[in-house]
């Protein structure tokens, strides 16, 4: 997809540079530092976690456990 955006020219350059210097294209770190920059706004995934964690236990199931502790009798490793 193609996008049109305007940058100041001192960042725009700065960003050729940078690009240069790492072997990529332009497109490719741009696409980089906004993959980066929407993942730094995302909401922790702790605290995610967290809150479903205050409701829900997050002890496993001690049949499922003793079934998998049965099946693992006959691996070698």
């Amino acid at each position: 997809m193609k996008t049109a955006i305007s940058i100041p020219n001192p960042i725009s350059e700065a960003a050729e540079q940078l690009a240069r210097k790492l072997g990529m294209t332009l497109s490719e770190l741009y696409t980089a530092a906004i993959s980066a920059y929407m993942v730094s706004h995302q909401p922790d995934i702790t605290e995610k976690l967290n809150r479903i964690y205050e409701k829900e236990s997050s002890s496993a199931d001690s049949a499922l456990i003793n079934v998998q502790f049965a099946s693992s009798d006959n691996e070698t490793w």
